[in-house]
């Protein structure tokens, strides 16, 4: 399966379901068992995690690393937060990386997640067309840029798609006691974040990104950045054990393996470096390093 494909029935079932097994001389059903167990067994683990971590280019780098020190194969579904926990939740992946705190707070909460750990954070920017009609690089902070960019009626992208990004720019837009919903210069693409600044530099509008996204596709986008700095704009992410209470089908030990790569010293020293070469500055700064928490993985 493709690492940004978003499975169209649930991963764990969609296969069992396109077969009538009662139908099949005994022999061949315990074949047909054994096959599926060997192409979905303890082998395999199912992260699903953001467009942020695909679209910067950085899963590129971690995943293949991960395989190869483990021996386990990453089936990655890359969605916005929202439903990425909500895979989680229903079983349907081992591990969860999001940026969506409050989110995430709720999904342990529920006793949907066995662990939840810091790994990194970058910080969201607002992006726009170079000449910038609503004044958003004179404003004093990123709620009073989207009341610039709603006075002036200038077009506004959003993801609209529950994502943490989604989910950020819909708090900042509350902060400014303004509901843009229904507005004509309010637009929703329901996509990613690489598809949606594609879509915001075509339309020559404004967005919400997150900074590592934005400096890893800059070159193929004409939007420049407008506003950073803002406090509210700072933007964490953790990784999540999927609870095996909830999901006998979680394959426990390649999660937890999983979770303790990304954490670990050696992996979020990759993180730190990650950008560097190509853009001038990191697009994550690593968390759990900083913290020196991150336990030693023991393949």
């Amino acid at each position: 399966m493709p690492r940004d494909e978003q499975p169209r029935t649930p991963v764990r079932r969609r296969i069992a379901r396109r077969f009538p097994f009662f139908l099949l001389p005994a022999s061949l059903f315990l074949s047909l068992l054994l096959l599926l167990s060997a192409c979905s067994g303890k082998d395999d683990v199912i992260l699903a995690t953001t467009t942020s971590t695909q679209d910067s280019g950085l899963l590129d780098v971690l995943v293949p690393m991960f395989e190869g020190e483990y021996g386990y194969t990453v089936k990655t579904i890359a969605v916005g937060s929202g439903q990425a926990l909500r895979l989680g939740e229903e079983g349907e992946a081992d591990v969860v990386l999001a940026h969506s705190p409050k989110a995430e707070e709720e999904f342990m909460a529920a006793g949907n997640g066995e662990s939840r750990q810091i790994v990194m954070h970058n910080d969201f920017i607002i992006v726009g067309p170079a000449d910038d009609p609503a004044g958003v690089a004179g404003a004093e902070d990123a709620s009073g840029a989207l009341a610039l960019i709603a006075d002036s009626g200038a077009i506004f992208v959003s993801r609209g798609d529950e994502s943490g990004t989604h989910t950020k720019e819909l708090s900042l837009w509350e902060k400014a006691g303004i509901d843009p919903a229904g507005e004509s210069w309010y637009q929703e693409t329901g996509q990613g974040m690489g598809a949606t600044l594609g879509i915001a530099s075509e339309k020559q509008g404004y967005t919400l990104s997150d900074r590592g996204t934005y400096l890893a596709q800059k070159e193929d986008h004409d939007l420049d950045l407008l506003l950073e700095g803002d406090a509210a704009l700072f933007n964490v992410y953790h990784v999540i054990v999927v609870s095996p209470e909830k999901h006998s089908d979680v394959n426990l030990e390649a999660a937890r393996d999983l979770a303790a790569f990304i954490t670990a010293a050696g992996t979020q020293a990759v993180i730190r470096d990650f950008g560097v070469d190509d853009f001038g500055e990191p697009l994550f700064v690593p968390e759990a390093l900083v913290e020196g928490s991150a336990p030693t993985p023991s393949p």
